[in-house]
């Protein structure tokens, strides 16, 4: 069989540079999960964060509803001056 001499240095440029190619490739997909990691890990702390808001407010709810000592209005209005979250 014959080959060239130039067979072997240009498979082996081209091995290298796919090679170089796919290795590229891997790391921008490394990175693309990365940031998508991020991302859902802080819509995940932002829920949890609304959730414990809307938590406390029921239980707020809860208490002024099933509470018969305390009159309703003054409640009611004491809540209005404080801040939301």
């Amino acid at each position: 069989m014959f080959f060239s001499p130039f067979i072997i240095p240009v498979t082996a440029i081209l091995v290298f540079g796919v090679g170089g190619i796919l290795k590229m490739w891997i790391r921008f997909k490394e990175r693309q999960l990365e940031l998508m990691s991020t991302q859902t890990a802080e819509k995940a702390a932002q829920y949890a964060a609304k959730t414990e808001r809307l938590e406390q407010r029921m239980a707020v709810l809860e208490r002024i509803i099933t509470d018969r000592s305390t009159n309703l209005a003054e409640e009611i209005e004491r809540l209005r001056d404080q801040p939301l979250n």
